[in-house]
């Protein structure tokens, strides 16, 4: 190509090659960079720098400031009148004798039942009227029974298996003939002396084998005042002739009368309701 030729830029430096972007497209990204760097920063900062909530309005914040805060109330102490204390003693004192008495009658049916225990058997129980005595002093019934506690009485069970014998011997004496007996009824009246025949099923009548049954069935059951109390419609022979046993049989018939009333003493003692509040 000649230099002469026309539209061909006769400077040498306008030959060099061209940048592709300006200044002015890299000031665009730049600004582009600091308005991204800028929103992040007001994403991470803003909750700590801004109010989460708005203020209140400024009328709600003056009546606020002009209504004064509530007074803490003194807590007032007062002593009690001497009526109340004097309730109050009463009401103590009370309880107290009401617990005192509970006591007492829980140790006084403790050796109420092993006094009935004792009585029960053969022996003698001294020592445990003895420590009903100590717990409840003055009651009739240890008087009445102090004299029985020293030797006992055959129990229940023991007269029941002792009666067979006498109640023979009763029956024969009913039997013995009057004075103007004919010789049959003597001669019958001696052989039952060596073979004694009394009839032990018949309860019913008032003839002394009926009698004598009957007494033995209630001792059987153990019921000694029943048994003595049939036993009295027998006639005066045979009566005498049961009498070494029906001693030792009024001896236990009174022992579990007196117990049995101070059992139900004991009974009334605990059951007994305190005094109203």
């Amino acid at each position: 190509m000649s230099p002469t030729e026309p539209g061909l830029p006769k400077d040498p430096a306008e030959y060099r090659p061209k940048p592709l972007m300006g200044l002015g497209f890299w000031a665009l990204i730049a600004f582009g960079v600091l308005c991204v760097l800028a929103g992040a920063a007001v994403a991470l900062l803003g909750p700590k720098l801004l109010p989460t909530t708005p203020p209140a309005p400024a009328a709600t914040q003056t009546s606020s400031a002009l209504t004064p805060a509530p007074a803490t109330l003194p807590i007032v102490v007062t002593s009690p009148t001497a009526d109340e204390v004097a309730r109050l003693n009463a009401r103590i004192a009370m309880l107290e004798n009401q617990g005192a008495r509970t006591t007492e009658a829980a140790a006084a049916a403790l050796a109420a039942a092993q006094l009935v225990e004792a009585s029960q058997g053969s022996k003698p129980f001294g020592r445990e009227l003895a420590t009903l005595r100590a717990a409840t002093p003055g009651l009739p019934e240890l008087t009445r029974l102090a004299r029985l506690a020293e030797s006992g009485a055959p129990s229940r069970t023991a007269l029941a298996a002792s009666f067979p014998p006498y109640a023979a011997k009763a029956a024969r004496r009913a039997r013995k003939p009057a004075a103007d007996a004919d010789l049959g009824q003597r001669i019958a009246y001696v052989a039952a002396k060596v073979v004694t025949v009394r009839r032990v099923d018949e309860t019913s009548g008032s003839t002394p084998d009926a009698i004598l049954a009957r007494a033995e069935l209630a001792l059987q059951e153990g019921q000694v005042a029943p048994a003595l109390k049939a036993l009295d419609g027998l006639p005066p022979k045979a009566r005498d002739a049961l009498a070494p046993w029906r001693l030792e049989a009024e001896r236990r018939a009174q022992i579990d009368r007196e117990v049995a009333a101070l059992r139900a003493r004991a009974v009334r003692a605990l059951q007994a309701p305190g005094p109203a509040a």
